[in-house]
């Protein structure tokens, strides 16, 4: 079923078309939730919350264009709104920076960020500025197109491919890449930046 169909089916009272829509963005709204804050416990709250308001829409009979794009910037305003709060203020100082969540047997993914070059990419991904942090976040870890994360962010597409362009040019220096990069792909747009 497509999300439109499930957010109907929502929208009739029907609990599988929910179970279904948390199912599909469960895991990825979490995912990148944790690499924005560190936070595994703060990340499903957050994810939870967000759940919660696109109830509380569907209730009203407001219905989001591009679900997808809604959750995600529902998310990232509630992620935003954390940082701002003296909460999280509180919690740094009192604790530091939360430790990473650390499981018995790490996954394939897991281990593949304890190389050193996974190391340096994280390392460059902080030092970003935050919208391009969050552009390289939503592209290239939760695999969206470049027009859902303009929804999600609430920017235009011009500006999402700027940031998405800066950051990725600022990553292949930071990270040692001597040759330039290409200025445009075959479609126009910087590479790594075209839609598939």
């Amino acid at each position: 079923m497509t999300d439109e169909e499930l957010v109907q089916g929502m929208m009739d009272g029907d609990q599988a078309s929910f179970e279904a829509l948390v199912h599909r963005y469960h895991a990825p709204l979490s995912g990148f939730l944790q690499r924005q804050l560190k936070d595994p416990g703060r990340a499903e709250d957050i994810v939870q919350e967000t759940f919660l308001k696109l109830i509380r829409q569907l209730k009203d009979r407001r219905s989001p264009d591009n679900v997808q794009a809604w959750l995600y910037r529902v998310a990232m305003n509630q992620c935003r709104d954390y940082w701002k709060s003296s909460g999280y203020q509180t919690d740094r100082n009192r604790f530091g920076e939360p430790p990473e969540r650390k499981d018995e047997r790490p996954s394939v993914v897991e281990m593949a960020e304890r190389s050193e070059t996974r190391r340096e990419i994280r390392q460059t991904l902080e030092e970003l500025p935050q919208v391009q942090r969050e552009v390289v976040l939503l592209r290239f870890y939760q695999d969206l197109k470049l027009q859902d994360i303009a929804d999600a962010l609430q920017l235009p597409l011009g500006s999402v491919k700027t940031h998405l362009y800066k950051a990725l040019r600022r990553l292949k220096t930071k990270l040692g890449k001597e040759q330039k990069a290409p200025m445009r792909a075959e479609g126009g747009e910087p590479d790594g930046i075209a839609e598939r």
